[in-house]
C-alpha cells in the first residue's frame, strides 16, 4: 500500500567527509555558527562580562564522518526497493561507520587538558566531549570573550561570545555548546488566564474532573482502545527540567487508574532531575509529556526522561542510549545561534530506526520571526494542534478542527523543501514550493485537559497546548512499532515519508482525519494545510498502513527437477508457485545460471494470482559445452522473492 518513497531527504546538511587533520595545532574554525545577531549587530546593548573565575560546563562536538556515505545510507534505509531498507543501525554500528575517530577524539581531551579544561563527560558515538572550565581559560582557549548583554525583548540579561570561537586544535570541531544563554527553552504550552483569550472548551466529554481529557480518551478517540498497548517500546521525552513523579501518581489516583510503565528520569550532564514547588521549579510540562504518551500507550516497557541543560548533551544521550527508544517526543521550543546544530544527531536518530516527534507551538500562524525550532527541521515530525469532541467519556472521535493557537507555516529558520513533501506542496495554496512545511500531522490541543503538577491541587481545562499533542503521536508511534515488531519486521525509524505517501494516496481519508474546519491563521483545507497538516491518526487504520499485516509467500517447485538434454536439442518443464498466509500477488520469473548456448523461457512469463503453473522450455544450442549445471528459477511478487533449481545435464 505504500509506494516507493522518494529520496529521502532533498536537503542534506554539508559536512566534511571526516576530520580534517592538519600538521599542527592552529586556529581553526568551527562548521557551526556561535555569534547572536543582537550581539554582532550590537542590538543588545554590552554591560560587562562574566567573572573570570565563573565555571562553565561546555560541550565540545566532533563532526561525522564518511558524511557522504552517510548521506547515501539514510536514502537506502528510507527506499523500500532498496536491500537496506529499514535495516537500522546499533549504535556501535553507527560510531564505527560515521561516529569521530579514536585518535580525532583524543585530541580534543588532550586539548582541553592542556587549556585547563576538566573532561566531565564523555560520549559512546565519541561526538561530544564535556569539559568544565573558569571563564578564563574557556575565553583563552577559544580565543573569544564571554560578555554580559541585555537582552533586546526579554527582562533579563544574557551572555555570549563576541566572536566565533577558533581554538587551537588539530581537528575541525563541529559545535561547541553552552556558550550563551541568550534563548532559554520554554514549553510549548499555555494557560488560561488574563493573557490567553477565554474560548469555548471543548472539554464536556472527557472522562476527568469537569468533564476534562484524559490520556485514555485520547487513545480511545485515536485509536478506538483495541488490543496494543506498545508492548515491548521504550519512549522517551526531551526535558529541560525534572520531575516530582509524586505529581504522577497523584494524576492516575484521582481518576482511579493506575500506570504499569517503568518510569526513568536520567540526567544527561548533571542537570537535577527533581523538580519540585519547593525548589521553585515547574514540572507541569514535564507531567503533561508522561500522562499522554502513557495514556496512548499503557503497555510500555519504558518511558525514560533526558533531563539536560543543553540540546547537544540531550539529544546525544537519546541516541546512545541502551536500549535506543524508537519514539521520542519535545515539548520545549528556542533558538539556537545555529539552527543546523542538531542535524548530526537527527542523522543518527534516522539511522538507528529512531523518530522525532515535535510540538510546533502555541502563536498560531508562524512568522518570520517566530520561535518555532526545531518544529521546522526537515528530520522531525512536527505535530500542530486540533480541537477534539468525542462521543463521549471514554468514548471515539467525533470531530475536529484547527486549534487556533497550534503552530504552523513555512519554516523561519528558512529549511529548504524535502523531497518527499514537494508533491504534497504543488497541491497546496498556501505552502511554499521552496521552503519546508509544518505541521506534518497534529491532534488535539485544546484547554480540555486534567493536569496535576507542582504537588498542588489539581486543575481541570486549564492547560492547552502543542505539548500534548506531540507525547500523544509518540505513544501512537509506539503502537505501530509494536504491530511491525510483532509481524517480524523492523520499527518505523522516520515516519515521514511515510506519512506523505498515505497522504497523497488513496486511502488518505480512511488513514487520518481530514481535518477542514477552523484556523491558525492558515486556514484548514482538505488534504494538507499548514494548520493541521495531514490531520490526526484515524483508529488502528493509520496503524495498519504503517505497519500492514504480512501479505504471506509462496513455493516454487520444477516438475521434472532434472533433465538430459543433447547439444541441439529441446526439453520442458513445468513450474508451479504454491501460496501461503492469503499471497496472492502476480510472480514474475526469470532463470540464471544456465551455460553459454542454453535458453530458457517461460510461457506466460507470470503467475497470477499467486497460484498455478507455467510452462518453462529449453534450448540447447548444438554448440553448448557437455556438462552438468544448475539453473536456478527466480519468482518475485508482492514484495516476495522465492527460488527454486532445475539441473541441465547436456549429453
Amino acid at each position: 500500500m505504500i509506494r516507493r518513497l522518494s529520496v529521502f531527504l532533498l536537503v542534506t546538511l554539508a559536512i566534511v567527509s571526516g576530520v580534517a587533520v592538519v600538521s599542527q595545532a592552529q586556529p581553526q574554525s568551527l562548521l557551526t555558527r556561535h555569534t547572536r545577531d543582537v550581539v554582532v549587530s550590537g542590538q543588545a546593548p554590552l554591560i560587562g562580562r562574566l567573572p573570570a573565575t565563573q565555571s562553565l560546563r561546555i560541550v565540545l562536538v566532533l563532526p561525522h564522518r564518511n558524511q557522504a556515505e552517510l548521506e547515501n545510507l539514510l536514502r537506502e534505509v528510507h527506499d523500500p526497493s532498496s536491500p537496506s531498507y529499514r535495516k537500522f543501525l546499533t549504535v556501535e554500528q553507527f560510531t564505527e561507520g560515521f561516529g569521530p575517530s579514536p585518535g580525532d577524539y583524543d585530541s580534543v581531551i588532550r586539548f582541553a587538558e592542556a587549556n585547563g579544561l576538566r573532561a566531565v563527560g564523555t560520549s559512546p558515538n565519541r561526538m561530544n566531549l564535556d569539559v568544565r572550565g573558569s571563564v578564563t581559560n574557556i575565553e583563552k582557549a577559544l580565543h573569544v570573550t564571554l560578555g554580559v548583554y541585555q537582552h533586546p525583548t526579554e527582562s533579563r540579561t544574557f551572555f555570549a561570545p563576541d566572536r566565533e570561537p577558533t581554538p587551537d586544535m588539530p581537528v575541525h570541531l563541529w559545535h561547541i555548546a553552552g556558550l550563551d544563554n541568550y534563548s532559554i527553552p520554554k514549553p510549548a504550552l499555555l494557560r488560561r488566564g488574563p493573557s490567553v483569550p477565554m474560548v469555548k472548551s471543548n472539554a464536556t466529554t472527557g472522562s476527568g474532573p469537569d468533564q476534562s481529557f484524559l490520556g485514555s480518551d485520547m487513545r480511545a478517540a485515536y485509536y478506538e482502545n483495541t488490543t496494543l498497548t506498545g508492548s515491548g517500546q521504550s519512549l522517551g521525552l526531551l526535558e529541560y527540567a525534572g520531575t516530582d513523579l509524586t505529581d504522577l501518581d497523584t494524576y492516575y489516583a484521582n481518576v482511579g487508574q493506575t500506570n504499569n510503565v517503568p518510569v526513568t528520569l536520567l540526567s544527561t550532564d548533571g542537570t537535577p532531575t527533581s523538580c519540585t514547588a519547593k525548589q521553585g521549579c515547574d514540572d507541569t510540562e514535564q507531567t503533561i509529556d508522561m500522562t499522554q504518551a502513557l495514556g496512548m500507550a499503557p503497555g510500555m516497557s519504558s518511558l525514560v526522561m533526558y533531563v539536560g541543560s543543553t540540546d547537544v548533551a540531550i539529544f546525544n544521550a537519546m541516541s546512545t542510549a541502551k536500549p535506543l527508544n524508537a519514539q521520542l517526543s519535545s515539548s520545549w521550543v528556542w533558538t539556537p545561534a545555529d539552527p543546523n546544530t542538531l542535524n548530526p544527531y537527527f542523522e543518527e536518530f534516522a539511522l538507528q530506526g529512531q523518530n522525532f516527534f515535535q510540538a510546533a507551538g502555541d502563536s498560531g500562524k508562524w512568522g518570520t520571526r517566530s520561535e518555532v525550532w526545531p518544529a521546522d527541521s526537515v528530520y522531525v515530525t512536527s505535530v500542530g494542534g486540533t480541537d477534539l469532541t468525542t462521543t463521549g467519556p471514554g468514548g471515539g472521535w467525533q470531530s475536529e478542527s484547527a486549534w487556533s493557537d497550534g503552530g504552523g507555516g513555512i519554516s523561519p529558520d528558512g529549511f529548504a523543501i524535502p523531497s518527499w513533501q514537494v508533491t504534497t506542496a504543488e497541491g497546496c495554496s498556501r505552502c511554499s514550493q521552496t521552503l519546508r512545511n509544518a505541521p506534518d500531522v497534529s491532534a488535539n490541543a485544546n484547554f480540555s485537559f486534567y493536569v496535576c503538577a507542582d504537588q498542588t491541587a489539581c486543575s481541570a481545562n486549564s492547560y492547552g497546548g502543542t505539548s500534548f499533542a506531540a507525547p500523544m503521536w509518540a505513544g501512537y508511534l509506539a503502537l505501530a512499532n509494536e504491530q511491525a515488531v510483532s509481524y517480524g519486521q523492523p520499527t518505523l525509524g522516520f515516519v515521514n515519508p511515510l506519512f506523505y505517501n498515505i497522504g497523497l494516496g488513496p486511502y488518505y481519508t480512511i488513514d487520518f482525519h481530514d481535518i477542514t474546519g477552523g484556523s491558525n491563521g492558515y486556514s484548514a483545507t482538505t488534504g494538507y494545510d499548514l494548520a493541521t497538516g495531514w490531520g490526526s491518526p484515524n483508529g488502528d487504520n493509520l496503524i495498519n498502513a504503517l505497519a500492514p499485516a504480512p501479505v504471506g509467500s509462496f513455493t516454487l517447485s520444477a516438475t521434472p527437477r532434472k533433465a538430459s538434454i543433447a547439444p541441439g536439442g529441446h526439453g520442458a518443464a513445468k513450474v508451479t508457485a504454491t501460496p501461503s498466509g492469503g499471497f496472492d500477488s502476480s510472480i514474475a520469473l526469470t532463470a540464471s545460471g544456465q551455460p553459454a548456448g542454453v535458453s530458457v523461457a517461460f510461457k506466460p512469463a507470470s503467475i497470477a494470482g499467486g497460484s498455478g503453473t507455467t510452462a518453462m522450455s529449453i534450448k540447447v544450442s548444438s554448440t553448448a559445452a557437455a556438462g552438468t549445471y544448475t539453473i536456478t528459477i527466480s519468482g518475485i511478487g508482492g514484495g516476495v522473492t522465492e527460488t527454486t533449481t532445475f539441473t541441465l545435464t547436456i549429453t
